[in-house]
This record gives C-alpha cells, structure tokens and sequence, in this order.
C-alpha cells in the first residue's frame, strides 16, 4: 500500500516540485497552500505522514500542528521552514512536531525521514475531539458555542486538549506558550491556566482544568 502524505506548503512551485518528487518515490501526496485547506484534508484523508511548513498565508504552521494534535491525529509531523534558530526548532518540537528540514533541504533526505518516520508510526485514523481549535482566528469551540482565545492561550489550551485526561507538567506548557528562552514566573503561568478557565466556563458542558500545585495541570 503506498504511503500517503498531506503536504501545506504556500510557495506553488516548491510544492509542486514535493508533490511530484514524493509520487515518483511511491508515496500518494494530496497538498495544500493554505492552513485552512490543510485542516480539511487532514479531516478526510488518514495520512502516514504530514509535512507542515511554518511561514504559511493564514496561520503559523506551528499552531496548526496543534490544532492537528488537538483533534487526536498523531501521524508524525515534518516541518518545513526558513528559520532555523534554535528557539524556532524547539518551538517546532513543542508544539507537536517529529522533525525539521531547514529550507533549502535536500529532497531525499525529506525522503528518509519521511520514510523512518512512517515505519515507527503506523497510520491512525482521525480521532475528532470534542473540542475544535482554529489557528485561523484563535479560536476553541465545544458544542455549539466558541470563545476567543490569545496567541499564548491557544497553545497552552491545544497542549491540553491533545494530552486530554493526562497530567502535563507545568514546564511542557512553558515550552508550547512561549519562546525558548523567554523567562515565564510561575504565576504567569497560573494566571493564563485562571483564564483558560474561565473561558471554559462560557461553553457549556466543557470540561474543566485540574491542578496538581507545583507539577502541572490536567483537561477533564
């Protein structure tokens, strides 16, 4: 069976030139120049693999490789991108993604990662949360009713709702809200978790946030 790609990438002739490369190689690529349009394939058509570029029209590709992990999806993520400063690598790596190809990469070693990648994770289906976060307009909605989010708020929020049910430690939250080096006090961090809150207790039937004092905090 041929191993299926999604590909978002705004730039047309790189992602032409990636879609054709891929197929050559026996892979079945579908791709997307915007995030939104990335979201619905995403939706519609399980994947072995997703290749994600960050500086993307409509949304920062990170957040919406959060809002992907937020819906259940865990099919491994490569990151395409121009910047390849250590902050801009690890914030890749905490928002949910496996891998980075700093831009110009060579194609065959897309390739191999692309390839090792899908061997040691097996194809899984879309598991669709009840939550849905949109890296289009920062917004969560659950049932019926959405509320605004901030930048920050939207990534600590999506780090939860993709760890639904898990205690996640407070320092994996600092990772995915804020630049890598930036200095985040605890209470900072205290008081974004308050809002998140109290923006959950605007949709009806959400479930709420838990806190373990001094470890981390839990969704559900």
């Amino acid at each position: 069976m041929e191993q299926q790609i999604l590909l978002v990438e705004d730039d047309a002739e790189l992602r032409e030139a990636v879609q054709h490369g891929l197929r050559e190689e026996g892979f079945e690529c579908r791709a997307a120049a915007t995030a939104a349009r990335f979201l619905e394939l995403v939706e519609h058509h399980p994947a072995d693999g997703l290749v994600i570029d960050i500086g993307l029209p409509d949304a920062d590709g990170r957040d919406l490789c959060q809002a992907v992990r937020a819906r259940g999806v865990t099919t491994p993520v490569v990151f395409l991108t121009a910047r390849d400063a250590l902050p801009d690598r690890l914030s890749g790596f905490a928002a949910g993604g496996d891998d980075y190809l700093t831009k110009p990469f060579d194609f065959a070693e897309l390739v191999a990662r692309l390839r090792t990648l899908a061997r040691r994770y097996p194809r899984e289906t879309l598991d669709p949360s009840a939550f849905a976060v949109d890296p289009l307009t920062y917004t969560v909605q659950f049932g019926d009713e959405s509320v605004a989010l901030t930048p920050t708020e939207y990534r600590l929020l999506s780090l939860l709702i993709a760890r639904s049910g898990e205690l996640v430690w407070r320092q994996e939250l600092i990772h995915a809200g804020w630049p890598h080096g930036a200095i985040v006090h605890d209470n900072t961090l205290d008081t974004y978790l308050a809002r998140l809150r109290r923006k959950l207790r605007l949709l009806p039937g959400a479930p709420g946030i838990a806190t373990k004092p001094g470890v981390g905090y839990r969704l559900g």
